[in-house]
């Protein structure tokens, strides 16, 4: 039945003959009503006949109009709701929100409540497929924890790089800090980056673009270490959470992540090693500008701020000022 049927972007845009990045701008102008499964972005087959049946019946009626009418009495059509317009359905449009940390989450739920016309959705990439999927014109917030080794700067290096021809602004979240996951006690005796070049150690890493990954191939590239020495390194985890667990139940001996996931996993030691940036990138764009001025609003409320508070680690002092513009 085709209640039990969805698309994917691109079978939408194969169905559609339109650009994957045509069924993105619908979907975040409310056009086509969609949910997030993983890492996909779904639309109900009956979203999407529906989505055609009020484009067929439009364009059938525009060309009446167009056949029978003056100018005005097709603006008086129009006016009466009689041509309907694409950006004017009544769905809200949604704004998709990048990243993994709890933070997002509380971000999402204020925007929700503050803006009218939006709806924040939430997409759990790591740090570089996040910038990537704003480049593609898939995101409208991400988050970035990302390490430039040779400058030491988080983020900017890499937004520089990946956004390039863009107008954008970067505004600080919170920062934490990150370093090592170790079985409780700590008993290979691990406390910085050269001991990653120790013999026979076991890690549990992350995927590929995420910032705890990109932390450690700067370490091991800044400290001349073979990723080859580290048993697992190929094995991906796709969480803090799920990494802090292989080394909880002894299947790993050291992993990278944030503070947070050791206090709530039990069996693991936190070993801090840096303090990391952690901000938010958003396009500055005509459309984007309603929203905007909200979203800095929240940032920097006292509100917002209080709720962060209450989670152990985030280092608020720079929350919501802006560290750079294109």
């Amino acid at each position: 039945m085709s209640q039990d049927i969805s698309y994917t972007a691109e079978e939408i845009a194969k169905l559609l003959k339109i650009s994957k990045l045509t069924v993105y701008d619908l979907i975040k102008k409310g056009e086509l009503p969609s949910y997030r499964v993983g890492k996909q972005m779904r639309v109900d087959a009956s979203d999407l006949e529906a989505y055609k049946n009020r484009h067929k019946s439009g364009a059938a009626a525009a060309q009446e109009l167009r056949r029978t009418d003056t100018p005005g009495d097709a603006a008086r059509h129009q006016a009466a709701g009689a041509v309907p317009s694409p950006s004017g359905l009544g769905t809200p449009g949604t704004l998709v929100i990048t990243g993994q940390d709890i933070s997002l989450d509380i971000l999402a739920r204020h925007m929700e409540g503050a803006l009218t016309g939006f709806r924040p959705l939430r997409s759990y990439a790591g740090s570089l497929d996040s910038l990537i999927s704003m480049y593609r014109g898939e995101s409208d917030i991400v988050s970035t924890h990302l390490l430039d080794g040779d400058s030491g700067e988080y983020n900017i290096p890499y937004i520089r790089r990946l956004l390039v021809g863009s107008s954008y602004i970067v505004v600080n979240l919170l920062s934490r800090p990150a370093g090592f996951y170790v079985p409780k006690g700590n008993p290979l005796q691990l406390f910085g980056w050269t001991d990653l070049a120790k013999s026979g150690l076991r890690l549990a890493n992350r995927e590929k673009g995420s910032g705890a990954r990109v932390l450690l191939d700067e370490q091991l590239r800044l400290h001349g270490i073979s990723p080859r020495n580290l048993q697992g390194y190929d094995q991906i985890h796709n969480s803090h959470l799920s990494v802090a667990a292989k080394v909880a139940s002894g299947e790993a001996d050291i992993g990278i992540g944030t503070a947070r996931a050791a206090s709530i996993v039990e069996g693991v030691d936190f070993i801090p090693l840096i303090q990391e940036r952690y901000d938010l990138v958003a396009l500055k764009k005509p459309e984007n500008e309603q929203w905007i001025s909200a979203w800095l609003r929240i940032l920097r409320s006292e509100t917002f701020k209080q709720e962060l508070r209450a989670i152990a680690g985030y280092d608020l002092s720079l929350t919501g000022e802006v560290l750079y513009e294109s």
